[in-house]
């Protein structure tokens, strides 16, 4: 699945957004409906380990991928589904350096970076985007190459973390973390959240707080019943709380992309 796209330098976030012609879908799962990417961001901290937006099992990441969707067989477009019932769908990828806590047991993630995030993150590409409002544009990513080779995910039903907060998202956690290496990580830290006039200001720690689930509740598609040694099933927590209807009865997650010429 190759598509292109432009990066940007949001001021808060490092966004990619794809080329509106080459459309990238995702269905399946928890999601009903078929759902349109519409921008990836990059939440990241300024210390290993802590730039995560969620926390599983009280653990924190690195860095958070979050590829943002709108709901396109009920809404027109991405302002008006924001605002409605089963409008988004957020997938949120970790990433994180080495070995990491995993339900209680440490899970080693690999020495080789995630190429996805090397073309995102080399030198050539993140120099481009050094202060706010700058682009460039990238060709020929494969939206296959972000994701762990096998992965199950958590859902939940919440909101987006900035205002206005409309409880409209469909929240998906890939349960097993990607690679980030420090030469990725480094760079990141040295992009401004000002213009090139103002005084440097570094976009690290740009995740909001971390909030309670409240009445939330929780599902996945792994099956307590039969954990493995990369999945505990029934021990997954989210911000403090465990799995509640820990099987989600759903096909996997489809991807699919279409053009318009």
């Amino acid at each position: 699945m190759q598509f292109s796209g432009t990066m940007y330098n949001t001021g808060r976030h490092v966004s990619f957004r794809p080329d509106p012609v080459q459309l990238v879908n995702v269905s399946g799962g928890p999601l009903p409906y078929s759902h349109q990417l519409q921008e990836i961001r990059l939440h990241f901290g300024s210390e290993d380990g802590f730039g995560s937006e969620h926390q599983i099992d009280g653990n924190s990441f690195s860095a958070e991928v979050q590829l943002i969707h709108y709901n396109q067989e009920l809404y027109p477009n991405i302002s008006e589904a924001s605002r409605n019932p089963n409008g988004l769908a957020v997938i949120s990828i970790f990433a994180n350096k080495g070995t990491i806590p995993w339900m209680d047991f440490h899970l080693h993630i690999g020495p080789n970076p995630n190429s996805f995030l090397t073309r995102l993150l080399n030198q050539e590409t993140i120099t481009r985007i050094s202060y706010k409002n700058d682009a460039y544009l990238l060709h020929d990513l494969s939206l296959e190459d972000l994701y762990p080779e096998t992965f199950g995910f958590i859902t939940y039903q919440g909101s987006m973390p900035t205002p206005p907060c409309y409880e409209t998202v469909t929240w998906i956690l890939i349960d097993r973390p990607i690679n980030i290496t420090s030469v990725q990580i480094h760079p990141l830290h040295l992009l401004s959240q000002n213009l090139p006039s103002q005084i440097f200001r570094s976009m690290s720690d740009n995740s909001s707080p971390l909030q309670p689930l409240l009445h939330r509740s929780l599902r996945g598609n792994r099956d307590p019943r039969h954990p493995t040694k990369h999945c505990k099933g029934a021990s997954y927590r989210l911000h403090g709380m465990r799995l509640r209807n820990p099987i989600l009865r759903a096909l996997p997650l489809h991807f699919h992309s279409t053009s318009l010429f």
